[in-house]
C-alpha cells in the first residue's frame, strides 16, 4: 500500500514513503511570478531564490509558525511533493499522515486536511507533532509510564509528556528556529547597523550559535558575513562569534525553557518520577542547537539529550503510525472528526 507520512514543517518538508524511508527532504518554499501568477520553482529551487529575486518573481514560505498561512500556495506545494514521491503516478490514491503543531485550532487543522485531500489523497489523518516525535525517536509510549519530548521545529516549539500512547500534558509555543535566526538578524542591525538576510543569519545559528555563553567552550567559534550598511547603503563585512549569537538568542531560547518548565509542573507526580529516570528528549532541527541539551539539563534540573537524527524523528514517527494505522486511527484527527467538531 503506497502510504505516505508527512512533516509538514514550517522550514522544511519531509516525506515517508511506507516501504522505502524518508524519500524527500525539501524547503518549505514556493517561487511565484506575481504578474503571471505561475509557479516557477518549489522546494530547493525556490529556496535558492530567496532574498535574490526580481521584483515580480517573490518566493513564498506558505507555512507560518507551524500553521497555513497561504492555503493554496500550500496546496500547490504538497501536490508538487506527493507527484514527486510517486513520481507524477497518482494512480494509487494514498492515505497520508500529517504531523502538526499541538497548538492548532481547529480551524487550522480542518485547513491541513482540506488542502492534503485535495491533493488526491483517499484518507488523511492528522497527529500531534510531538506523539510522533515521540515515536520516531524510539521511545516507548504505549507503557504505563511516562515520555517527555521537546520538538523544537522552524516555527514552533511543542513539548509533551506521553503515557499509553497518548499525551497527558502538553504546550506549544510559536517559537522556534525562525524565530532564532530573526533574533539573530535583529541583533546584528541594532548593534552594527549591518542588514542581513535569513539565509545568513540561519548559517550564523548552525555555525557559530551556541544556548551556552563562550566561556564554557574552549575556544571562541567566528564567521565573517557580509551584509548591507545601513548608514552608508553600502555592502560590509562583519566578524560574528559565538558571543555575539548567545547574546541574540538567549531570549527566545528561555522561551523555550519556560514552556519546558510549564508541562514539568502540569506533569502528574508519578509521570515526573519516570522523566526523571528517562530523561527530556530532544528533537526536530532547533534540537541541533550546540549546547541546548546542556542548557535544558541546567535549567530544569533533569538530564536531556538529543535524539538520533533529530530533524526526521517527526517523519518516521508518521512512517510508524503508517504501520500501526488500524490501532492508532481512533486517536488521530480526521474529516469525520472534525466534522463532528466544527
Amino acid at each position: 500500500m503506497a502510504d505516505v507520512g508527512i512533516d509538514l514543517g514550517t522550514a522544511t518538508v519531509l516525506v515517508f514513503l511506507r516501504g522505502k524511508g524518508i524519500v524527500l527532504n525539501e524547503p518549505s518554499v514556493v517561487a511565484i511570478d506575481q504578474n503571471t501568477k505561475k509557479v516557477l520553482a518549489v522546494g530547493e529551487a525556490a529556496q535558492r531564490m530567496l532574498g535574490r529575486t526580481p521584483g515580480n518573481i517573490v518566493a513564498i514560505r506558505p507555512l507560518r509558525e507551524g500553521v497555513i498561512a497561504d492555503f493554496d500556495v500550500t496546496e500547490i506545494m504538497l501536490k508538487h511533493f506527493i507527484y514527486k514521491v510517486f513520481n507524477r503516478r497518482m494512480l494509487l490514491r494514498p492515505r497520508v499522515v500529517v504531523c502538526i503543531p499541538t497548538g492548532t485550532t481547529a480551524v487550522e487543522q480542518k485547513a491541513v486536511l482540506e488542502a492534503v485531500s485535495r491533493t488526491g489523497a483517499r484518507q488523511t489523518f492528522l497527529i500531534e507533532e510531538p506523539r510522533a516525535a515521540a515515536l520516531g525517536a524510539g521511545l516507548e509510549i504505549f507503557q504505563a509510564s511516562g515520555s517527555m519530548v521537546v520538538d523544537i521545529g522552524g516555527g514552533t516549539t511543542d513539548v509533551a509528556v506521553l503515557s499509553l500512547g497518548e499525551i497527558v500534558v502538553s504546550e506549544s509555543i510559536r517559537v522556534g528556529g525562525d524565530k532564532l535566526d530573526d533574533a539573530i538578524a535583529r541583533y546584528i542591525k541594532k548593534q552594527y547597523n549591518l542588514l542581513i538576510g535569513e539565509r545568513t543569519a540561519e548559517n550564523l545559528k548552525v555555525t557559530v550559535g551556541s544556548a551556552f555563553p563562550s566561556e564554557s567552550q574552549k575556544e571562541v567559534k567566528s564567521q565573517s558575513i557580509r551584509g548591507r550598511d545601513l548608514m552608508t547603503g553600502l555592502p560590509q563585512s562583519l566578524e560574528v562569534t559565538t558571543e555575539h549569537v548567545y547574546k541574540a538568542t538567549q531570549e527566545s531560547l528561555f522561551e523555550i525553557i519556560s514552556c519546558i518548565r510549564v508541562v514539568l509542573e502540569k506533569t502528574p507526580p508519578e509521570l515526573s518520577g519516570d522523566i526523571i529516570d528517562k530523561g527530556i528528549v530532544l528533537t526536530g532541527g532547533g534540537a541541533m542547537m550546540e549546547g541546548l541539551d546542556r542548557l535544558v539539563a541546567q535549567q530544569t534540573g533533569v538530564p536531556a539529550y538529543i535524539a538520533d537524527d533529530p530533524v526526521s524523528c517527526v517523519a518516521k514517527g508518521a512512517g510508524k503510525v503508517l504501520e500501526h494505522l488500524d490501532q492508532l486511527t481512533p486517536s488521530l484527527i480526521t474529516r469525520k472528526r472534525m466534522a463532528a467538531l466544527i
